[in-house]
């Protein structure tokens, strides 16, 4: 499997942002993806996650904020970011934790 994330830019408080990350290989509907973050200075944390079967779970710093999502037709996951606030600046990361693979990360900043 091979990720790459797309859809990270600029944006004020209050924004909204639907990243992308594209999965290459055969296995994607099978496995569990996940986004996470990580600000300067601050360790990585996991913002969202999608079981093979739809089931996420969010972080509770991001519920009813973000949304994550899967099409395992597109092989692809997007997060939906609504609200956005001056912390959620971050390099955003997709990840296929149990394959142990990354994506070279997007990022995103929020700024007024």
């Amino acid at each position: 499997v091979q990720l790459v994330e797309s859809g990270g830019e600029s944006v004020q408080p209050g924004g909204s942002l639907r990243l992308s990350c594209v999965a290459s290989g055969s296995i994607f509907s099978t496995i569990p993806m996940a986004w996470y973050r990580q600000a300067p200075g601050k360790e990585s944390e996991l913002v969202a996650a999608i079981a093979s079967d739809g089931t996420t779970h969010h972080a509770d710093f991001v519920k009813g904020r973000f949304t994550i999502s899967r099409d395992n037709v597109k092989k692809t996951i997007y997060l939906q970011m609504n609200d956005l606030k001056l912390e959620d600046t971050a390099m955003y990361y997709c990840a296929a934790v149990t394959e142990g693979v990354w994506g070279p990360g997007t990022q995103v900043t929020v700024s007024s």
